[in-house]
């Protein structure tokens, strides 16, 4: 209190005594703002109400009781007076800005800020802000340079965005809710990292579709993002661009929307990202109409983050990063993630540099992300492909962001300058460097396979991606990247138990993980043992011959009989009470299907499941179009005499048209064109459920 007093007392005495302000070449001590935040609330008063006054040079210094030194709060140009909430506020947007936190802001720094203001001004204007404010010249702006900027600004009709900008720095922005249940006060936060990085990924991805042309490119400095989605159209894209053919592009409604072809642009753009495997269980067609931030970023990611992991699996020569005593399978079991990592500690040992054991604070300081970009940069070697050399003097630069900037310059060279800005490298933000990482991956993987091993690894079955992915839409955890591997522990298993409405004890019959050094088998093969038991006894099911060894094996036959199982089930419950009681099963769906065509006045009909009439898809087409008359155009489906390109374009636009009118379809267009009868299945009872208005 006595220190508080004396700081006081010293503060007004130099106001009472007129002293010569600082002259040309003075250097201003800089204040940082935890010090800044640190003076008493009279000191700062005090320093509130000083303006320099051009015809005595008075400026008050503050002598803070913390750093014993006395601090400057204003820039001598400023001629404005700012108010005690407005050097609290520029005391905690310095050190939003400061990311590296040394006390000073850089050129980059300085940049992100001004295009999260919506000001994205070239390098040379930056450069040109900096040297005019930089009174001690050293290339970087302290506290006070900082609020000379910010007084300049403030009379300006940018000063309002530069100051939200600010406070968006952290990078989480809060959205009040508006559904009835959010009005009382819910918030909903999204990161303004992601949405930027995002919109950049979407602007270069379909910068040359022309169904694009009247929402691109988005202002990524602004919240366009949210709005560009609501008609379905760039989701829709993104998705094809992911899972290439997932959507027949003569289903997406293009020109003159109206809010019915709204809705089914984004009923299919929905249904086709469950189908690759989002979980959009919580996500609704008008949620995205309504453009709610955090819904519209977690579908984008996960769009976003199948397609870059979709070439990240063995079949690019990825045996170059087997270790000793590992095999095929071994990394197998890695998850994307596990194997980026791997990937980019193999190119950074080439180098003879020390491993990272993540993508966020090991890669803070650039220096991997400079090594490893000289191993996979290309060689000169592949004919057509130039060679690249990186330049590495970057890596001399002392500041972090700089550092990190002059990093991204090099990986502009290689076609990666993606998803991360210098700022989200220096935050170490991990989700956007794993998709940097990602990117680098698929575009330079830089691998050769092994000399003296003739491995083959045999790629994902169709049907085994369809049961991925109906997996991973409903949000199980772990996500599911092998489906034999992932299953090992039954942990994914049981909760599709829940799911078919089979109750789990899961406090004290299931072992969770970490689970120990000694004994992890066993506790696994428990879990998988009580998985079987389940099926047996409480689900019904017919599990002759399989035993909870198979599951923790990984058995693909018996896995994928199990998995099998709990799909037609959970189909099945859609459809549970409609047969006046009676369980829904093939016959119920068959029926249902013949009588709807009928009453439609249709020519088609079904026998079952393995009709071969359902090859052409004519079936399906008539019957999505009687269950919403009209929907269908009949000039796009083939008739007559059918070969296989036909009736695959039939299928595609019917898996398409199923989608687009509300039916959660998991089936393939090679499903229809086999009459494969599993999944023939799983499309009618789809759309027997969507006619019966209960999906």
């Amino acid at each position: 209190m006595r220190n508080k007093k004396r700081i006081e007392k010293r503060a007004q005495d130099r106001d009472q005594t007129p002293g010569p302000g600082p002259g040309p070449g003075t250097s201003l001590v800089h204040l940082t703002a935890p010090s800044l935040s640190q003076l008493p609330t009279r000191a700062l008063q005090q320093a509130a109400a000083c303006s320099w006054q051009e015809h005595s040079g008075q400026c008050l210094k503050v002598a803070c009781n913390y750093c014993a030194q006395q601090v400057q709060l204003e820039d001598p140009r400023v001629r404005m007076p700012l108010s005690v909430d407005e050097i609290e506020e520029l005391s905690e947007a310095f050190k939003k800005v400061d990311v590296n936190e040394n006390g000073f802001i850089c050129d980059v720094e300085l940049t992100e800020l001004f295009k999260a203001a919506g000001l994205a001004l070239p390098g040379f204007k930056i450069r040109e802000i900096v040297q005019n404010m930089d009174r001690d010249k050293d290339n970087q702006l302290n506290f006070g340079e900082f609020t000379a900027i910010f007084t300049e600004l403030k009379n300006d009709q940018v000063a309002k965005t530069f100051r939200k900008a600010i406070n968006k720095k952290e990078g989480i922005l809060a959205i009040g809710g508006t559904s009835e249940q959010s009005s009382t006060g819910t918030q909903h936060s999204f990161s303004h990292e992601e949405c930027y990085a995002f919109t950049n990924w979407i602007n270069c991805a379909l910068e040359k579709d022309p169904d694009c042309a009247h929402i691109l490119p988005i202002d990524p400095n602004t919240q366009a993002l949210f709005k560009a989605v609501g008609d379905g159209i760039v989701l829709c894209k993104m998705i094809n661009l992911s899972v290439p053919d997932t959507i027949d592009e003569r289903t997406i409604n293009k020109k003159k929307l109206t809010a019915f072809t709204t809705q089914e642009n984004l009923n299919l753009a929905l249904n086709s990202a469950s189908a690759i495997g989002c979980h959009v269980v919580n996500i609704g067609a008008q949620d995205l109409k309504d453009a709610k931030p955090h819904l519209v970023l977690g579908l984008l990611w996960q769009i976003i983050k199948i397609g870059l992991f979709a070439d990240i699996e063995l079949s690019r020569n990825e045996a170059a990063l087997l270790r000793d005593g590992e095999s095929l399978e071994d990394l197998m079991k890695l998850s994307p993630e596990e194997l980026l990592l791997r990937w980019a500690n193999f190119h950074l040992n080439n180098a003879g540099i020390e491993p990272i054991n993540n993508l966020s604070s090991d890669i803070k300081d650039s220096r991997a992300y400079f090594h490893l970009l000289q191993q996979i940069a290309p060689d000169g070697s592949k004919e057509d492909v130039p060679q690249i050399c990186i330049d590495m003097s970057g890596l001399s630069e002392l500041d972090d962001l700089r550092r990190a900037e002059s990093m991204l310059q090099q990986a502009d060279r290689l076609g990666c300058r993606q998803f991360v800005t210098p700022a989200d490298v220096v935050s170490g933000n991990a989700k956007l460097n794993l998709a940097f990482v990602a990117n680098l991956f698929n575009k330079h993987p830089s691998l050769t396979k092994p000399e003296n091993h003739d491995w083959t690894l045999e790629s994902e079955t169709r049907e085994e991606r369809t049961f991925r992915n109906w997996m991973n839409s409903l949000g199980v955890h772990p996500h599911v990247h092998h489906i034999y591997g992932d299953l090992m522990d039954a942990l994914v298993i049981l909760q599709l138990y829940e799911r078919i409405k089979v109750e789990v004890d899961w406090d004290h019959r299931v072992n969770k993980p970490p689970y120990p050094k000694l004994g992890a088998i066993m506790k696994k093969l428990e879990n998988c043992n009580y998985a079987v038991e389940l099926g047996k006894s409480s689900a019904g099911f017919s599990l002759v011959g399989i035993g909870g060894q198979d599951l923790n094996e990984g058995n693909p036959t018996l896995t994928l009989a199990l998995v099998w199982q709990l799909m037609r089930r959970y189909t099945l419950n859609v459809l549970e009470d409609l047969g006046d009681g009676e369980a829904a099963g093939d016959e119920l769906i068959v029926n249902w299907v013949n009588a709807t065509l009928k009453n439609a006045d249709k020519t088609s009909s079904i026998r079952n499941f393995k009709d071969k009439e359902i090859s052409t898809s004519h079936p399906v087409l008539d019957l999505i179009d009687s269950i919403q008359p009209n929907s269908v155009n009949f000039d796009l489906v083939k008739t007559g005499s059918l070969d296989d390109e036909d009736k695959m374009s039939n299928a595609k636009y019917a898996v398409s048209m199923a989608r687009k009118i509300g039916a959660r379809v998991y089936a393939l267009p090679e499903d229809l064109v086999e009459v494969n009868p599993k999944m023939v299945m799983t499309m009618f009872a789809c759309l027997m459920g969507r006619g019966m208005k209960r999906v």
